[in-house]
């Protein structure tokens, strides 16, 4: 799926996109999010309260 999603974006990009690459930043960004997630409990915020 990652090889497939690769070349799409070379197609689109005319850019040399790489799959190790590609693998980096969705594992910074689930890393992120992950971290995120856990000081959004650790403190007690809900995310569900700011929809009206």
């Amino acid at each position: 799926m990652l090889g497939t999603l690769a070349k799409a974006l070379s197609r689109t990009t005319t850019l040399d996109v790489d799959v190790d690459e590609l693998k980096t930043i969705l594992i910074f960004c689930g890393a992120g999010l992950l971290v995120s997630l856990a000081v959004a409990m650790a403190y007690g915020l809900d995310p569900a309260a700011s929809i009206l």
